[in-house]
């Protein structure tokens, strides 16, 4: 079966998430959006861990559903950790996520966790760690838990971050490198940016959504043929069983936070080839510049363009949130009754989200009496958006491109 699966999101105990993302209502947008599976988010916290204890049960083995209600979502056990260390002289900014198979592993890997950091303060706790040793403590609470370098290229928080990462994944992990097999890459990064580093060629690399509100879930996502169950996932994530793994579902790099350099402070958006002219310094107040996603990449990489388009394993598909196509086509905002209207009318008549986006053919919509919004939905899939990158914390902007008639 056809397997959507959102493994990264956070909950009502992380810090800028929404109050509603409790179990019930995340079930509740992952049906909607057509999601199969889920992460659990913030497993570390304990009140959250407890509201996981006593509203799920096993519905597969290492998956997990609601006792009460008819959702169809499946829970996988998630959190991310925020590991802020020194080492080789500079402060390192790391997240992780991981993934658990049991609740039973999840409660032994608290009670290890508790006496190193304070988990209850945030969903996503900050732990003063080398994440070397997080890896560690994970494989020795449970051999099959899966450990994955979270946004990867983020400037401030992640592997290959330009403040606070790593130029290789053995600079960072060391002896346990071969432990490393899965890793996110991020909404300012797509696939074809990652196929440019040989260092990932032996990589699983994953997208997805980081969600702190339910109208976020699934804004990137993972795409696979295999049966529902934590083993069949661990064998395509860590065992690279990737004939199972049909493709991703991407940002347009473009629209992340990070894609660009920059400094929003004062309205400073640019190229790789721009910021290096200025050696990275903001022209405006000559402060040093949040060097971004792109710029990254590209002082890591060892292949051109051209060269990495033969070497990806997993296809891609660069999507749009459908509220976002809607207000595209309405030309408002995707928050407005308008929007909602049409979006709660596709919703139903197709089955969900994902199936409106990625099923739905432009002749049906036709059939059906929804051309315009077809036409809108067949643009984002053929790629035919103009695009203004996001930088140092600033989404980018993506716009459709209509054809002309």
């Amino acid at each position: 079966m056809r397997i959507i699966a959102d493994f990264h999101i956070h909950t009502k105990y992380s810090r800028a998430v929404s109050k509603d993302m409790d179990l019930e209502h995340i079930a509740m947008f992952a049906d909607k959006k057509g999601i199969n599976v889920v992460g659990t988010g913030d497993f570390t916290h304990p009140k959250w861990c407890s509201e996981l204890k006593e509203k799920l049960v096993e519905a597969e083995p290492g998956l997990y559903k609601l006792k009460k209600g008819n959702f169809k979502v499946r829970f996988i056990l998630s959190c991310e950790i925020s590991n802020i260390y020194t080492k080789n002289g500079k402060c390192r900014k790391i997240h992780s996520v991981i993934l658990m198979p049991s609740l039973k592993s999840v409660e032994l890997f608290n009670k290890r966790l508790v006496l190193i950091g304070n988990v209850a303060s945030d969903g996503r706790p900050i732990i003063g760690m080398d994440v070397k040793d997080l890896l560690a403590l994970s494989l020795e609470i449970d051999k099959k838990s899966i450990f994955i370098p979270a946004h990867i290229w983020t400037p401030w928080f992640s592997l290959f971050g330009s403040m606070s990462g790593f130029d290789s994944i053995e600079e960072c992990f060391e002896e346990l490198t071969p432990y490393i097999r899965v890793m996110e890459t991020g909404l300012s990064s797509s696939p074809e940016m990652n196929w440019r580093l040989s260092l990932l060629d032996n990589i699983t690399l994953i997208s997805n959504s980081d969600s702190h509100s339910g109208e976020k879930l699934g804004r990137e996502a993972n795409v696979f043929q295999t049966e529902l169950s934590y083993i069949h996932l661990y064998d395509i994530l860590v065992n690279r069983d990737l004939k199972k793994f049909l493709y991703t579902i991407e940002f347009y790099p473009e629209e992340g936070k990070y894609h660009y350099d920059g400094h929003r402070d004062c309205k400073v958006n640019l190229s790789p080839v721009e910021s290096n002219k200025l050696n990275n310094m903001c022209p405006v107040c000559k402060k040093k510049l949040t060097v971004g996603v792109l710029n990254r990449v590209e002082r890591l990489a060892d292949r051109g363009e051209k060269e990495a388009l033969k070497i990806g394993l997993v296809p891609f598909k660069s999507m749009m949130p459908l509220k976002e196509i809607i207000s595209g086509l309405y030309g408002v905002k995707s928050a407005t009754k308008k929007v909602n209207e049409l979006y709660e009318l596709l919703v139903s008549k197709y089955g969900t989200e994902f199936g409106v986006l990625l099923d739905i053919s432009l002749e049906q919509f036709k059939q059906d009496g929804f051309s315009e919004i077809g036409e809108y939905i067949e643009a984002v899939r053929e790629g035919r958006v103009s695009k203004i990158p996001g930088y140092d914390g600033e989404y980018g902007v993506i716009k459709i491109i209509k054809k002309s008639k």
